[in-house]
């Protein structure tokens, strides 16, 4: 506050009060100390401590978003192979597609708003039969898909039956497919999902 105004503030205060109030100097200073350390304040160590521990909480709760996801769509994934399938891709899975599923998961998880992470969810009933669905990884509180794992079973000629995984996403309304692989699985016909 500048001087000529405490001036007339303390003239002012014992004109009103005729001197019965008398202004304490210590309330000017502590006014000047806040008003200098308000225009001028330097962050310190401690507040800068505060904020990388803020950023370093939001990241470990991204990773483990994420983290619980892959594991979830790991599960999902088994689930779908049943006990018939599992066996016989497993090795090529685990190694060649399923470190691709994960890419695509933290791809889709670096275009999410950071509120919306927590609400991320991951469907838990994998389709049976011949259908594609592994999974979907969608916004509970919207009920909207962002990405869709499928496979699905080809036959080519002279070749034999293929598993082509590949996902869908949001961005261009499921359309396009995004290929993550394709393991072979013999001349026979495969047997049929879940069992």
């Amino acid at each position: 506050m500048k001087k000529w105004m405490q001036k007339c503030l303390v003239i002012s205060v014992a004109l009103l009060t005729f001197g019965v109030i008398t202004p304490n100097h210590e309330i000017w200073n502590s006014l000047e100390d806040n008003n200098n350390t308000n225009r001028s304040h330097e962050p310190s160590a401690n507040d800068i401590s505060s904020a990388i521990q803020l950023d370093s909480l939001l990241y470990e709760e991204q990773d483990s978003v994420a983290d619980s996801l892959k594991d979830a769509a790991r599960a999902q994934s088994y689930i779908k192979f049943g006990t018939r399938i599992a066996p016989k891709i497993s090795n090529e899975f685990d190694t060649r597609i399923f470190p691709k599923m994960e890419e695509a998961i933290e791809m889709t998880l670096a275009r999410v708003d950071d509120e919306k992470i927590q609400s991320l969810t991951i469907t838990e009933n994998p389709s049976g039969n011949y259908s594609e669905k592994i999974f979907n990884i969608k916004d509970s509180d919207s009920n909207v898909d962002l990405i869709r794992f499928h496979v699905r079973t080809e036959n080519r000629p002279n070749e034999g039956f293929y598993y082509n995984f590949h996902y869908h996403t949001f961005e261009d309304s499921f359309v396009k497919h995004y290929n993550l692989g394709d393991i072979y699985w013999s001349k026979n016909t495969p047997p049929k999902w879940l069992s």
